[in-house]
């Protein structure tokens, strides 16, 4: 979908992608055209519901420069339930290009996540 950036409205469907692995991931997605660029912005979150302490291990273990080969930007989203991140990606018009692009960036966050779910085993004390 592509959001107004003024009103915050999304207008109009762009795309449909078919994300084969790990489309649990998304929390959302929408695309903004801004500074003569389409820019798609797509929040990821955790695979499950995580337990108070594993939140903030979890955005301390978890590395957002493994996304920039394939994302312009990643920063942490505040105020979430679970850990969430926005991470912003230029927008490719041929659909298949855009979807491999788009399950490049989930299969790469799947991969932190699931380092950092190892990381961070054993360290619940830690956290209390």
């Amino acid at each position: 979908m592509e959001k107004n950036k003024e009103s915050g409205v999304l207008e109009k469907e762009i795309e449909n992608y078919t994300i084969s692995n790990h489309g649990n991931l998304i929390e959302s997605i929408y695309m903004i055209h801004e500074e003569e660029k389409d820019l798609v912005y797509v929040k990821i979150t955790t695979d499950k519901d995580v337990e108070d302490w594993e939140f903030p291990a979890i955005l301390d273990y978890y590395d957002e420069d493994t996304l920039k080969n394939v994302a312009l930007s990643c920063k942490e989203i505040e105020d979430t339930y679970n850990p969430t991140w926005e991470v912003v990606v230029e927008f490719i018009p041929i659909q298949d290009e855009m979807q491999k692009k788009l399950q490049a960036l989930l299969n790469k966050h799947k991969e932190q996540l699931d380092e950092v779910y190892d990381t961070i085993k054993g360290k619940k004390e830690e956290y209390k």
